[in-house]
Parts: C-alpha cells; sequence; structure tokens
C-alpha cells in the first residue's frame, strides 16, 4: 500500500483517538490529577485501542501479531518518553502551559510514531503469516 495511503488511514484513527484522548486529558487534569500522571494513563489505553486498528486498516499488517505488537508497544515507549520529556522541558522547564505542549506533543509524537510503525512495527517483510 502507498505510503500516503497508509498516512491517511492512519491520521484518521490518530485523530479519532487523539481527539477524545485529549477531551480526556482536559477532564482528567481539571479533575485534579498531575498532567504527567494523565498522559501516563491515556498512553496506556491509546496503546491498545489504536493498535487493532493500525495493524488492521491502517497498514493492512497480516503478519505475527506478538511481533507486531512487541514492536509497537517498543515504538509506544519511545513516543512516550519523547511526550514526557517535552512536557518536562516545556511545562516545568519552560514553564509554558500544559494544556498547549501536550497539543505539540500530540502532532510530533505522531509523525514519529507512524514513520517508526511503517518502517519497523508493520512491516511488509513480516507478511510471513498470521499468528
Amino acid at each position: 500500500m502507498k505510503w500516503h495511503i497508509q498516512f491517511s488511514r492512519y491520521a484518521i484513527v490518530g485523530l479519532a483517538s487523539n481527539a477524545v484522548g485529549f477531551l480526556l486529558y482536559l477532564i482528567i487534569t481539571s479533575g485534579g490529577m498531575g498532567h504527567k500522571s494523565a498522559m501516563t494513563l491515556l498512553y496506556l489505553v491509546g496503546i491498545i485501542q489504536t493498535f487493532h486498528f493500525n495493524r488492521g486498516w491502517s497498514f493492512r499488517y497480516r503478519g505475527k501479531i506478538s511481533l507486531s505488537f512487541i514492536r509497537y508497544v517498543t515504538a509506544y515507549g519511545i513516543g512516550y518518553l519523547l511526550n514526557l520529556g517535552m512536557l518536562a522541558f516545556g511545562v516545568d522547564f519552560l514553564g509554558f502551559p500544559h494544556q498547549f505542549v501536550q497539543a505539540l506533543a500530540i502532532i510530533i509524537v505522531a509523525i514519529a510514531l507512524f514513520i517508526l510503525h511503517r518502517f519497523w512495527v508493520f512491516t511488509p517483510e513480516d507478511h510471513r503469516g498470521i499468528a
């Protein structure tokens, strides 16, 4: 599948997931949970939710579920650290509002994750069989 079709599908999944996730983030943080804790909780939910949509629809991956899930979780771990670093730097060090920093982080992390998904998590070479 061409990259722009994958990216379009990935973007639809991501936009829907992140719109709901950001709304929940705002609700949770306004209820008193810290910005880093809220982001962590929602990251865990997002990993499980988006794995199934990205695997089956965005990338049409038919390789081993176990291999792709391990890589997916690893990619999201990298994304998590990037997001956490952006919050720590932007909010704690520079003093920007956490809502602004998190909104920007969503975009940057999404692009990084697409690249990891396309070239490492859901690679065509792994299409040897369904696990």
